[in-house]
């Protein structure tokens, strides 16, 4: 038997999973680590935390499996996007905490860009908005706000990496400082359309060359990990950012194909195929995960708060003791009772781009109570998705292609059936569940076994890819849209500035 070890970094735990050659979960660990909140709108990660969760994992996900190091034929890595680390590349130890994809500190920073007119010229080349959840102006922050560390960077001392870089360093005791270019696209200073950093933007934000990784294809062999770590050398054969590995995973390989993953956030992609293709609705054009050099593209939209909905729940508003509880806490009421929950709590993603907006709960009367607060909750996640797929059908007939025709869906929160059918019943559209749900570590694995020899073509990885359950649209499309509406309403009252 061929195994492949997929590194899944994701914002709030680690996880290593273990599977076959032919897609198959065999073991998987996962811990979790701090989530650091110095200030309001502010989210770190501690880079040793990351990094120490992780390989802790990975030693963990071969013993369960009852597997050594020799039985593994290639390593692929998956991460938390955007998030930000800057270290020493003599110590390897990191300069500041990393600052986390949800972290709006750099908003002031994204309004002076804005100001001298620079967002068509970020735009063009990088298909992204000027927003503080990209990374380069978190780098900029650093920069500027950590004593000591411009001046560290600019002498060439210092080394930028999102996490999979991190973890490549790590992996390889500093040997290798690179990317991919899914990870690449989302730093705000990546000139997607020729795979290469641009020195325009990097003058625009200040950002010294010096602190870049070497970007490769998502597919390519980048090196070998140290022996001593887990029993002896692995290749390291693919990387992508979490949604682009998802998409990957879930086998959308060519134009109009799309799939939206549940977890902390969510993050909805459709393929566009080898051109990219600017929206005029609020989402981003982004690199798709390359199996080879010719560049891929998608259209995405991301919110923000999804899952992380049910962890307010439970931690802050402590009506639940369990995330695994809200499912049957929401379907203990038909409906919401007219409650709409906005979950804004760090601004408003795509399709509305509205970082100032605020969490909002609005429709409450005497009769409401807890469990229309979590159903309301849950379909805010719902709510948001359909708007985004709204957004993306819409570009996509713009472009002269049809509007998506069936929804694929993974991450953490697919499995709850209630948000699943009220996806679909808002979108009249199916909503599709794989068998397979760990996707993003799915399409990491994909990667490393396309590099390694594993496998042979894309061909064969969709013949992998089967359907566990198709959910159908059930309400009437008044209804659906009505609701949309209500929504949209809500949405208005949450981003009164």
């Amino acid at each position: 038997m061929t195994y492949l070890l997929a590194l899944d970094q994701g914002t709030s735990s680690s996880r290593s999973i273990v599977f076959d050659a032919q897609g198959n979960l065999v073991a998987m660990s996962q811990r979790e680590f701090r989530q650091i909140y110095p200030q309001p709108g502010w989210v770190e990660h501690d880079p040793r935390e990351i990094w120490s969760s992780q390989l802790d994992t990975a030693r963990e996900v071969l013993a369960k499996a009852g597997l050594k190091a020799d039985d593994i034929a290639a390593l692929g890595i998956t991460n938390q996007r955007e998030t930000t680390v800057l270290w020493d590349r003599r110590t390897g130890a990191p300069v500041y905490n990393a600052i986390v994809w949800q972290d709006r500190r750099a908003e002031p920073i994204c309004a002076a860009l804005r100001a001298q007119g620079l967002e068509p010229l970020v735009r063009e080349k990088t298909g992204l908005v000027i927003d503080a959840y990209f990374s380069g102006t978190k780098i900029q922050w650093i920069l500027d706000h950590v004593p000591g560390v411009r001046e560290r960077a600019e002498r060439g001392e210092l080394a930028f990496g999102t996490v999979d870089s991190w973890l490549v360093w790590q992996l390889t005791g500093g040997r290798l400082h690179v990317t991919d270019v899914t990870n690449a696209s989302r730093t705000m200073l990546f000139d997607i359309h020729r795979n290469q950093w641009d020195d325009e933007l990097l003058a625009a934000l200040r950002i010294p060359r010096s602190l870049l990784p070497e970007v490769h294809p998502s597919a390519h062999v980048y090196g070998q990990t140290d022996a001593a770590l887990l029993g002896r050398s692995l290749p390291i054969g693919g990387i992508a950012g979490d949604q682009q590995a998802a998409l990957f995973g879930q086998a959308c390989f060519q134009a109009g194909l799309a799939k939206n993953t549940y977890g902390t956030g969510c993050f909805m992609l459709m393929h566009t195929g080898t051109r990219t293709q600017l929206s005029t609705n609020g989402l981003v054009s982004t690199s798709a995960a390359q199996p080879a050099a010719t560049p891929e593209f998608a259209l995405e939209g991301s919110i923000f708060i999804g899952g992380a909905v049910v962890q307010w729940l439970r931690d802050g508003l402590r009506a639940i003791k369990a995330s695994s509880e809200v499912e049957a806490l929401a379907a203990s009421v038909p409906d919401s009772g007219g409650v709409m929950f906005v979950p804004a709590f760090t601004g408003l993603g795509a399709p509305y781009w509205k970082p100032h907006a605020t969490g909002t709960i609005v429709g409450l009367t005497r009769g409401s109570g807890a469990a229309h607060i979590a159903r309301a909750a849950l379909e805010s996640i719902a709510f948001q998705s359909a708007a985004l797929l709204q957004a993306m059908s819409r570009d996509a007939v713009a472009a002269g292609g049809s509007p998506v025709a069936e929804l694929r869906v993974d991450g953490g929160a697919c499995v709850n059936n209630l948000l699943m059918q009220f996806q679909a019943d808002l979108l009249g559209i199916p909503v599709v569940r794989p068998k397979v749900i760990e996707t993003t570590a799915l399409g990491a694995a994909y990667l490393a076994g396309l590099s390694c020899g594993v496998y042979r073509s894309l061909d064969e990885l969709s013949a992998q890819w089967q359907v566990e359950r198709r959910f159908m649209p059930t309400m009437p499309r008044e209804r659906a849209e009505e609701l949309m509406q209500r929504w949209e309403r809500a949405v208005r009252q949450a981003t009164v500035e």
